[in-house]
């Protein structure tokens, strides 16, 4: 339980090193953005083959298949589920005083661009539990780093937008270790759920799986294509995946 708590702790923290290096680089290139999440996208990918798919039809037995395919689209269902179930934020973000009227458009588009992302840090954290549920630590811990590196580039992309609406900077380091601390529950969550019931292990492993490759499908690689330097993009994925395929060959 100390590992996966450990291991929770780092996930999450990595949001704040991310929004602290946003603090940093104050509005990095958008080539710069897209090849650290392309990257991200990479090890993404690989992670949630090497650390839940295939761990998912090992574990699943004679239908391991059936239960594998069923959880990926359950995985990629729920987070469009949760993509179309998002609240206002202004009242946490403190602008909630009656003079949104003039960028009020901007404020929403942003608002709602943090709550993506903390509402896909949720099911990262999920998948990063669940796979300490196999008892294989090397691939918990490839999942978990997998996931940690992403939110490093997740963590500096959100802070630009919010200081641009006008949340102070307090606010913005608040709404930053909140994304990560979500995360951190959704760790927990996984991880004792598998515990007390592992007859739901494959499940929970391909549904945490499809989560993430649906978001990578879905939002990380067409946000990375866009604008310029969509092949360097595109090398970086490939990057991201083959570093991770390396550390699982190392590992395992």
């Amino acid at each position: 339980m100390e590992i996966v708590f450990l291991c929770a702790l780092g996930v999450g923290l990595s949001t704040i090193f991310g929004a602290i290096l946003g603090f940093i680089l104050k509005k990095p290139a958008m080539k710069f953005n897209n090849i650290m999440l392309s990257f991200a996208s990479g090890v993404m990918l690989s992670a949630s083959i090497w650390g839940l798919i295939i761990p998912s039809l090992e574990e699943g037995g004679r239908f391991g298949f059936i239960i594998t395919i069923l959880g990926i689209f359950c995985g990629a269902f729920t987070i469009e589920l949760c993509n179309k179930i998002v609240p206002h934020l202004h009242s946490i973000t403190g602008l909630d005083d009656g003079h949104l009227s003039a960028n009020e458009d901007k404020i929403n588009k942003v608002l709602l661009f943090v709550i993506a992302i903390s509402v896909h840090n949720l099911p990262e954290g999920i998948a990063t539990g669940v796979s300490f549920g196999t008892g294989n630590i090397a691939n918990a811990f490839m999942v978990a780093l997998a996931i940690a590196l992403q939110n490093i580039p997740e963590g500096m992309v959100i802070i630009a937008p919010m200081l641009s609406i006008g949340i102070n900077k307090r606010r913005t380091l608040g709404i930053a270790f909140l994304t990560g601390a979500i995360e951190i529950i959704g760790t927990l969550i996984g991880y004792l759920a598998v515990s007390v019931a592992s007859v739901i292990l494959p499940f929970a492993l391909a549904l945490a799986g499809g989560s993430m490759i649906y978001v990578i499908a879905d939002e990380m690689i067409p946000e990375t294509h866009l604008g310029e330097g969509k092949r360097g993009a595109s090398y970086s994925l490939l990057l991201g995946f083959s570093l991770m395929l390396i550390i699982s060959c190392i590992l395992n």
